[in-house]
């Protein structure tokens, strides 16, 4: 890329008078409506196996289809985010993310649903990465923590409610009103967003790369899929193996080439900010650890505790609601007193909560659950936007929208990888419980032999956490470029 002709453009854009609270308002309400969607469907899965007469393995696509779309479409937004507006990138998001909504909500088949729901995940893939953008284009450095705790606030909110909210829509109407209720949320956000969202974006237009755009699809594309569809039919299947190979591959030859082409389509010298480097190892560990209890908890309420689903989200929600209220109190602080007062207690309570889970069992009642699971999420709330708008900071402005979808895409990743492992671990554990049971037949022996291997899960979850720790140790406060500091005063 050339840099000197993006740091003029840069500086011709004039934001020191521009009116930030509608802006921030249109990108959390479009956030909260994509995210909270999110959450909600995947409690519906037995009632869409029954409604449209398929398998588990095939209502899956469900998930992975959406996680797949993200990881493709993420890397290519810094380019986009080069060719059009603020508003034009987001106003197309959320337009995308309803008409998606409104293909689920009528459905008469399985296919059209999952049509909806790639078309869906494009809109979340195109507005996650300019939300962040955004942030960092009309905030200056020193007042960034704040702005990032408002959106951490919605992240961790959305899935907080979403499962109880889905549970008690499934229990009183039908599966289809989990988008119903959406529709008039998203149509809502384009509206606000047509009206108040103003562009905070240079367009530099650089020239697309077609053959990054093919490699990048196939890298990041393969190494998603692959993961995801390792837990549902094994490691040993050629569908897993290849396209992992595929993957990997494509994301060494994607890398070569960002590294010689003049104009990359994801500029990775983000990476020299040895802040931005750092931190974003710490996210691929953090969201690794946060995917453990994600998706092992909910099994764990369900099958164990025999919870109902709706009952089940009520014990997680009042986790992440704390989470919710924590992220701008974090931001707050992370402006005043910088990363590591906040990064550090927060990767101790995440290993502690961590440990806890390790010795899961049976006799737990949701008491117990909800009070580690909220030592967790105040942990998480207290690392994840502090530590990502440090690493951010460090970047020049030029290389935003690059680092943007750097940790978005490297997140997607991480979480597909987390979800496998932890599902692998989990299974495994509990078939070498059930070989060495006197009675394998036994529902008390069923029970303890899933017990035994969440118990393994997490004993790997703390092992990543205490790296994640360890990391911690070295993050500092970083200071915005020369160029940067001159546009803020």
């Amino acid at each position: 890329m050339n840099a000197g002709t993006v740091e003029t453009n840069a500086s011709s854009l004039d934001l020191s008078k521009i009116k930030r609270g509608p802006i921030v308002a249109a990108l959390i309400i479009g956030a909260f409506v994509a995210i909270l969607n999110e959450t909600l469907l995947n409690i519906a899965f037995p009632d869409l196996m029954i409604e449209f007469n398929v398998t588990a393995a095939t209502i899956q696509w469900l998930s992975t289809a959406y996680m797949l779309v993200i990881g493709i479409l993420v890397p290519v937004t810094a380019l986009l985010q080069q060719w059009f507006t603020t508003r034009q990138m987001f106003l197309s998001a959320m337009i995308l993310f309803l008409v998606g909504t409104i293909i689920c909500g009528v459905t008469p088949s399985f296919e059209v649903l999952l049509v909806g729901r790639v078309i869906q995940a494009i809109g979340t893939g195109l507005m996650l990465p300019v939300m962040m953008n955004t942030i960092l284009a009309i905030y200056p450095p020193e007042s960034r923590g704040g702005a990032m705790g408002m959106i951490g606030l919605v992240i961790m909110f959305g899935p907080a409610i979403g499962p109880t909210l889905a549970g008690l829509l499934i229990d009183q109407l039908d599966w289809r009103w989990l988008f119903y209720a959406v529709i008039p949320l998203a149509a809502f956000s384009v509206i606000f967003a047509f009206a108040y969202l103003k562009n905070v974006s240079d367009l530099t237009k650089p020239k697309v790369d077609i053959i990054s755009i093919l490699l990048s699809t196939i890298g990041f594309g393969g190494i998603v899929y692959s993961f995801s569809k390792s837990g549902e039919i094994g490691w040993g299947d050629p569908e897993v193996y290849w396209t992992l190979t595929a993957g990997i591959v494509g994301l060494i030859l994607f890398i070569w080439r960002q590294l010689v082409v003049k104009e990359p389509i994801l500029d990775l010298r983000a990476f020299k900010y040895p802040m931005f480097s750092l931190v974003t190892v710490l996210m691929l560990v953090m969201m690794m650890t946060m995917f453990s209890t994600m998706i092992i908890m909910p099994i764990f309420l369900q099958s164990v505790l025999l919870m109902t689903a709706f009952k089940a989200g009520l014990t997680l929600m009042p986790g992440g609601i704390v989470n919710g209220i924590m992220a701008p109190v974090a931001g707050k602080l992370f402006d005043k007193f910088g990363p590591k007062v906040l990064v550090i207690p927060g990767l101790v309570l995440i290993t502690i909560a961590t440990w806890l889970f390790s010795g899961l069992t049976a006799d737990w009642g949701s008491g117990h659950v909800i009070a580690v699971h909220i030592v967790l999420l105040v942990g998480i709330s207290l690392v994840m936007m502090p530590a990502q708008t440090t690493a951010l900071n460090q970047l020049p402005r030029q290389l935003y929208p690059h680092g943007t979808a750097i940790m978005n895409t490297l997140q997607q990743v991480a979480g597909a990888i987390g979800t496998a492992l932890f599902i692998s671990i989990m299974s495994s554990g509990t078939k070498d419980y059930i070989a060495g049971s006197k009675d394998p037949s036994n529902p008390a022996e069923v029970v303890q032999g899933l017990v035994a291997g969440m118990n393994d899960a997490f004993v790997i979850a703390l092992v990543i956490s205490v790296l994640a720790l360890i990391l911690g140790v070295f993050i500092k406060r970083t200071e915005a470029p020369k160029e940067e500091v001159k546009k803020a005063v």
